[in-house]
């Protein structure tokens, strides 16, 4: 029965994070180092070896229990265990202790923090908020981080909640719209509702115009111009509006 290495100045399983996925009607585990789950699934550890203790799969960690190969087979469609290593680390579930769940937690929050401070701007300076100006209001807010949710999500989230006690607004993007003549006849107007601003709008040969709009409208911005140009239009973003610091924004 095979067994995890342990250093004999060790004790057995003491550094290890469970990490356990049901599939097929069976229970499968991998023994991996604590803290490098999250850094996985977070995308800041990719090397596999640094996460996992052994490449072996269980049914039962603890007591060395190892899963049978026809199992595994049959639960994953593949008899490579790195493969199916890979997929109980990233479906499975696991338990974090206090310490290791607030500390992901603060990560993300600032994380979430510093995705708005990139996507917006305080309209009455026309600069960015600072991170740590964003973390402050956050707080005020009382916002809930949520640990399976990206955080870019949840920006979008928070955004809308700091508008209630912060004066902050998305920085506009810039979108050059171009088309046929005939074509826009049919949707000119609809585009045109969708700037906040029309920097420049030219028919000479064909149709198009530059302005400012809210990031959420470029979906139904290129929606349209593709159905009404049978696809050979164009919908580009070709910038930002400039602050007073002409931050670049992503």
């Amino acid at each position: 029965m095979s067994k995890i290495f342990t250093p004999t100045n060790q004790k057995l399983l003491t550094n290890v994070v469970v990490v356990k996925l049901k599939k097929g009607g069976k229970r499968f585990e991998i023994a991996c180092y604590k803290n490098k789950v999250v850094a996985w699934r977070n995308k800041i550890e990719k090397n596999l070896e640094e996460v996992l203790q052994t490449e072996t799969v269980f049914t039962n960690v603890s007591r060395g229990e190892v899963a049978k190969s026809a199992d595994l087979k049959k639960a994953f469609n593949t008899d490579d265990m790195t493969k199916i290593c890979i997929q109980i680390l990233e479906k499975g579930e696991f338990q974090l202790s206090e310490k290791e769940r607030q500390s992901a937690l603060n990560a993300k929050f600032t994380e979430i923090a510093s995705n708005i401070s990139s996507m917006c701007i305080n309209p009455t300076t026309q600069r960015p908020y600072p991170v740590s100006l964003v973390e402050q209001a956050m707080k005020d807010a009382h916002v809930s981080v949520k640990p399976n949710k990206s955080a870019k999500q949840q920006a979008l989230e928070v955004i809308k909640v700091l508008k209630e006690s912060i004066p902050i607004e998305r920085v506009k993007m810039k979108i050059r719209i171009s088309m046929s003549l005939p074509d826009s006849k049919k949707c000119k107007d609809q585009i045109k509702g969708l700037f906040l601003t029309v920097v420049s709008e030219d028919h000479d040969g064909q149709f198009e115009v530059v302005g400012l709009s809210e990031p959420g409208n470029y979906k139904q911005l290129a929606e349209l111009v593709g159905k009404h140009s049978r696809g050979k239009g164009m919908c580009e973003v070709i910038g930002v509006e400039e602050t007073a610091e002409n931050a670049v924004f992503s």
